[in-house]
């Protein structure tokens, strides 16, 4: 696996630890850098473990309403189909937890960038300033560029990566090709399977709206 550049390391950082600092700018542009990257790498490992929990606990009542429903059913073909249904969403459930849980191998790079390379920490530090600061504006842009669906709605990871993203593309002069893909590839690493797809789609449209018409 190729090494990583210190912006992507920032931003899975930023993606993990979001919800979990301080909304408020002077307090975060404060901190020393040692209680930044304290801040940083407990807010990841929270974050982490709650996606994973609540991933399984999904997966494990799945499993349990397939189960009930074969147990009870009469062989009819419609039963059958919603348990193998459920069946299929307990799998794809699991298999996210899977992947998050493969993500918690690259913590000991994480924790040793983030002590070693101020670029890692400086970067995730100006990504969830810029999150908090337009957050109203982000999420608008967002809202804006979802179909049949609102921001509120959201899986909690997908709503940080799109944010993240279009803090880069509108408000941190990223190029949009590289806020996208960057997006995407943390979708793979966190989000469904159908997840990256989604991201990569809603961010498409973002791009297309900020383009004169």
């Amino acid at each position: 696996m190729r090494p990583r550049k210190p912006q992507q390391i920032a931003r899975e950082l930023a993606l993990l630890s979001l919800s979990q600092l301080p909304v408020n700018r002077k307090k975060l542009e404060t901190l020393p850098d040692d209680q930044l990257v304290s801040k940083l790498v407990l807010g990841a490992v929270r974050t982490l473990t709650t996606e994973v929990q609540d991933t399984l606990n999904n997966a494990a009542g799945e499993l349990q309403r397939s189960n009930d429903r074969l147990l009870t059913s009469q062989t009819r073909a419609s039963d059958l189909n919603t348990a193998r249904t459920m069946l299929q969403e307990a799998i794809a459930c699991t298999q996210i937890a899977i992947n998050q849980l493969g993500s918690a191998v690259d913590f000991p790079e994480l924790i040793q960038l983030a002590n070693q390379d101020k670029e890692v920490r400086n970067y995730a530090k100006e990504l969830i300033i810029t999150v908090n600061g337009h957050r109203t504006a982000i999420d608008q842009i967002i809202s804006e560029a979802l179909v049949d669906w609102q921001v509120t709605r959201l899986a909690q990871i997908d709503r940080d990566i799109l944010q993240i993203a279009v803090a880069e593309m509108n408000f941190m002069s990223v190029p949009a090709s590289i806020a996208i893909n960057e997006a995407v590839e943390l979708a793979k690493r966190y989000s469904g399977e159908e997840g990256h797809r989604f991201i990569n789609g809603v961010l498409r449209r973002v791009t297309e709206q900020k383009q004169p018409a």
